[in-house]
């Protein structure tokens, strides 16, 4: 059959066992997704049809595949195997090919089956099947044309699904890799009917079962599914070839959206390391944590955020099935290493999280129990203005791989297998937003209060402002400001308007960039505590 040594793998078992259950009237729709190279059209359009020939040579067979010269190589790889010695001399007495319909394309058995090839997108030559298989419906590499991909499904619907000699007995097979949430497989899954044969490159944990019992024999998250031929390196290989998203929809099985689930792909914006601010506002270390480090637990996910203005960067990020112990260390690890002050630490507090703040609180300062309000989806869809907006700056790939991994989450929620790293970066972005809210009047006395009360926060001002330099008066002067600076409070960021006028982007003073505007006594910060005072004497 191949010029290469055969190599076992239990997913041969797995299709041969599915396809028995096809032949025998047990399963009448069956659709398998498995990655590439992985022998299945070798199992299913060659060795399939002449096995179930043995015994009923009068099967009509149609064959259909994106581009039909890959129908009929398969046709031709069949038509070799029963015309090999092998094959006749166990079972020639059984049939043999009709003399006059002996093509590449079509060939017909001395009992009245046959065996069509056909591309997707043809007429199928007005025959019928008593088996329609299709093997790779989708060229990948037009994939992403939705005209390409809709003349697939619309042939599949109006002329494909027609073409059953009994539709009460007529077996369809479908197998492909995923390559597109709106692929064949997608499709037929939204239909209905269909029994689904999943085997990903990679176990996660899912143990998926079919009709017959069937079940993914694996134990352990992240166990290959071929290693002998795909092992650790191929598999890496892949990942760097084909980038998270394909490799996530042709090895795994799992397509993502091309632009997103609830937070979208071409929202967020990309830093380097260098245009990092050398501030920001605030930063904090935000925690999703699990029970406990087992294989098929939930993983643990800290990031560490910082707000600079009304922007949010993702600035690091731990990730990985810890432990009690080592989620304690990750966290300690998370802190020393960023070399901004971290202002909070945000656990949420379920699973350990209880437990992991009544033994750091002791340690680090600012550990912050959060209880999350809403479902995972309402906080995520809470945050998704600020990302829309195109405020959430994530780094560069090729400084930090992680994020691709971490993109593909945030661009699969809600789909993805994992939600991890979505639920710690909407509890940062909540929290860091709620502390965006300017003061209102009660909030700014409860501060002063809260500073030691009025007249100590009077008299430490003061002192400030006689320490460095300002004058002692109550109205201070400002002197005229120069051409591009607001004459009220200095900023030079200023907003044109119409004419010759512009409006300050911190005070919204407008003045004219004519000339220079008259000095005018500013409103300062002594002035508002006196006003204070005045205020609170009085009510």
């Amino acid at each position: 059959m191949e010029p290469v040594p055969f190599v076992p793998g239990w997913h041969i078992d797995a299709i041969a066992e599915n396809l028995e259950a096809v032949s025998r009237g047990e399963i009448q729709r069956l659709l398998i997704t498995i990655p590439p190279r992985h022998t299945k059209s070798t199992i299913v359009s060659v060795m399939w049809p002449c096995w179930e020939w043995i015994d009923h040579p009068e099967l009509r067979w149609l064959f259909a595949s994106y581009a039909e010269s890959l129908a009929i190589r398969d046709s031709v790889r069949g038509r070799r195997l029963i015309q090999s010695a092998y094959y006749q001399s166990n079972w020639g007495d059984r049939f043999q090919f009709a003399g006059d319909q002996n093509q590449k394309q079509k060939v017909e058995t001395d009992h009245g089956g046959h065996r069509i090839a056909v591309g997707t997108g043809g007429s199928a030559t007005g025959e019928g099947g008593d088996r329609l298989v299709l093997d790779d419906p989708h060229n990948v590499a037009e994939i992403e044309s939705p005209v390409v991909r809709k003349a697939v499904l619309d042939w599949f619907d109006t002329v494909w699904s027609t073409r059953a000699n009994d539709p009460k007995t007529t077996a369809r097979v479908i197998i492909m890799q995923r390559s597109h949430c709106g692929d064949l497989a997608g499709h037929v899954l939204e239909q209905g009917g269909w029994e689904h044969l999943c085997i990903p490159a990679e176990y996660e944990g899912d143990r998926r079962k079919t009709v017959i019992g069937w079940s993914d024999p694996r134990q352990n998250e992240g166990e290959l599914l071929w290693p002998a031929r795909f092992g650790p390196a191929e598999i890496a290989d892949a990942k760097r070839t084909l980038g998270s998203f394909a490799y996530a929809g042709q090895f795994q099985q799992r397509p993502v959206p091309a632009t997103g689930g609830v937070w979208k792909k071409s929202w967020f914006r990309f830093y380097r390391r260098a245009d990092l601010p050398a501030k920001f506002d605030m930063v904090v270390a935000s925690w999703d944590c699990a029970f406990k480090d087992l294989k098929t637990s939930d993983f643990v996910a800290g990031e560490l955020w910082g707000r600079k203005g009304a922007d949010f960067y993702l600035l690091d990020q731990v990730h990985g099935r810890l432990g009690f112990p080592a989620t304690l260390q990750a966290i300690r690890n998370l802190n020393a290493r960023s070399k901004y002050r971290v202002n909070a630490v945000l656990v949420e507090d379920k699973a350990n999280g209880s437990a992991v703040l009544s033994v750091l609180k002791i340690e680090i300062p600012g550990m912050i129990a959060v209880n999350p309000e809403g479902g995972k989806e309402s906080r995520a869809a809470a945050v998704a203005p600020l990302m829309e907006a195109g405020n959430v700056l994530l780094p560069m790939p090729d400084e930090q791989p992680w994020i691709e991994d971490t993109v593909l989450e945030f661009v699969s929620f809600p789909a993805a297998k994992h939600d991890d790293r979505v639920d710690a970066a909407s509890q940062a972005l909540l929290w860091l937003q709620s502390k965006q809210k300017s003061y209102g009047f009660d909030e700014f006395l409860k501060r002063v209060e809260a500073e030691g009360g009025l007249d100590a926060t009077l008299e430490r001002w003061h002192r400030e402002e006689r320490e460095n330099g300002f004058c002692g008066k109550h109205k201070t002067e400002v002197p005229a400001a120069p051409i591009d600076a607001c004459p009220m409070c200095g900023c030079t960021l200023l907003q044109k308007l119409p004419g010759s006028e512009v409006r300050c982007a911190r005070c919204g003073e407008q003045f004219s960039r004519g000339g220079r505007a008259p000095t005018r006594p500013a409103y300062t910060r002594r002035d508002a505590l006196a006003d204070t005072s005045k205020l609170k004497r009085e009510f």
